[in-house]
C-alpha cells in the first residue's frame, strides 16, 4: 500500500518545487507532473508531486488525514 500526501506548491523553480504539507515545508520534484503551477495542490509520494489536485479534493483530503489522526489519539 502506498500513501500520498496533499501539498500546495509554494515556489517553483526548474524541475523542483517547494511545498507545503500542513506547515511543513519540502523540497519536491515536479518530473511526474510538468505542468504543475504555483499555488496548485498536488498528491506527493516518496519526493515527486504524482498528480495534480483540485482544492476541495486536497482539503478533503486533508481533513481525513485530520479525523484519523484523531482517532489514534483517542484509542
Amino acid at each position: 500500500m502506498c500513501l500520498a500526501i496533499p501539498a500546495l506548491i509554494r515556489t517553483i523553480e526548474g524541475q523542483e518545487a517547494e511545498a507545503d504539507m500542513g506547515g511543513f515545508s519540502r523540497r519536491i520534484s515536479l518530473w511526474l507532473t510538468p505542468e504543475v503551477e504555483v499555488g496548485d495542490h498536488v498528491l506527493i509520494h516518496t519526493g515527486y508531486a504524482i498528480s495534480v489536485l483540485d482544492q476541495e479534493e486536497a482539503e478533503e483530503t486533508l481533513r481525513l488525514f485530520e479525523e484519523i489522526q484523531a482517532m489514534e489519539g483517542a484509542a
